[in-house]
């Protein structure tokens, strides 16, 4: 589909699944193209109309409303070579913002990115903590993911190049390459990676797939296994799966060279929100320059209790007194 727009593209308000994010792909054009706001594509398109609207952000900000008939989706792109997994998406600066007023404790974030990633049993690459800060304080939950720091010392301690960091901002792991020393979650301040003690538990089709360092899988023993940011679904276009799975929009996730975050329903300027909402990243003073940052629990959306239920008793063993 050619594209006569006046650089109004890109993505807002669709559905979790199948949101084009704002800046995550170079292309929406051939998926969204518009001539006009009233008239926004060809008459020889001859597109049947379904009705439904939906709301996009344009690169220049503006809130344009299409026919949702003329979104196709992104097709499944050919596996890519270890050496342009090992560099990243270029231009891309990925980042992460969660929202801490918003979380219920619902832990769909972590049954998400455990069904795809097909992570062990009784493991977790995304870990939701109930915090309190000091004796008479309000308890809170906080979501915890790799933190992709610009300066990762688990990045510092690999003996064999492992574990690296891309040129897009996203640490990953190559299980190609893990002799599983664990140097790397040693080193990792916030206990955020995993290792793979038994024979991962995958269906036979992904079990005889050749390793990615982006979709992290097939994973294999005596490795480790950490958050990835999901990077096989930003070069599709789409969200990490805890972004999409998460009902309550906690988490968002985009480009800091577009200044842009979404989590599918909603789109901010990433510098105006953190700014705004005063964002903070953990553990600021170690200098690793985390990717993730956080947004204070403030005017919960919820009272701390209603997250309680899906705690299971070990955990309230260890996070509660």
């Amino acid at each position: 589909m050619s594209c006569n727009c006046n650089k109004e593209e890109c993505s807002n308000n669709n559905s979790r699944r199948e949101f084009l994010l704002t800046g995550l792909l170079a292309t929406v054009g051939a998926a969204v193209g518009c001539s006009d706001k009233k008239t926004p594509f060809t008459a020889e398109e001859n597109v049947a109309l379904s009705g439904e609207k939906v709301k996009l952000l344009s690169v220049d900000g503006e809130i344009i409303e299409i026919d949702k008939a003329f979104l196709k989706p992104v097709p499944d792109l050919p596996h890519i070579s270890n050496s342009e997994e090992r560099k990243g998406m270029a231009g891309k600066s990925f980042v992460m913002v969660i929202d801490l007023s918003r979380c219920k404790n619902l832990k769909k974030c972590q049954s998400a990115c455990n069904h795809m990633h097909h992570v062990h049993p009784g493991q977790n690459w995304i870990k939701v903590y109930g915090m309190e800060d000091a004796d008479h304080t309000a308890p809170y939950w906080q979501p915890t993911t790799c933190m992709h720091c610009d300066e990762p010392p688990c990045v510092k301690v690999c003996p064999v190049d492992a574990t690296f960091k891309r040129q897009d901002g996203i640490v990953l792991i190559d299980s190609d390459r893990c002799i599983g020393c664990r140097f790397c979650m040693a080193a990792c301040p916030y206990s955020t990676r995993v290792f793979n003690w038994g024979d991962p538990e995958v269906p036979k089709e992904i079990a005889e797939q050749d390793y990615s360092c982006e979709t992290s899988l097939p994973q294999k023993k005596g490795t480790v296994g950490k958050c990835d940011f999901c990077p096989d679904m930003t070069r599709k276009g789409q969200l990490p799966h805890c972004v999409s799975a998460c009902p309550n929009g906690v988490f968002l996730f985009g480009d800091m060279n577009e200044d842009s975050v979404t989590n599918g329903a909603e789109t901010f300027r990433f510098s105006e929100l953190i700014k705004e909402k005063a964002g903070y990243r953990l553990m600021e003073d170690l200098g690793t320059k985390p990717r993730v940052y956080y947004l204070p629990p403030v005017n919960r959306n919820f009272p701390f209790e209603s997250g309680l239920e899906n705690e299971n008793e070990a955990d309230k063993k260890i996070n509660f007194k």
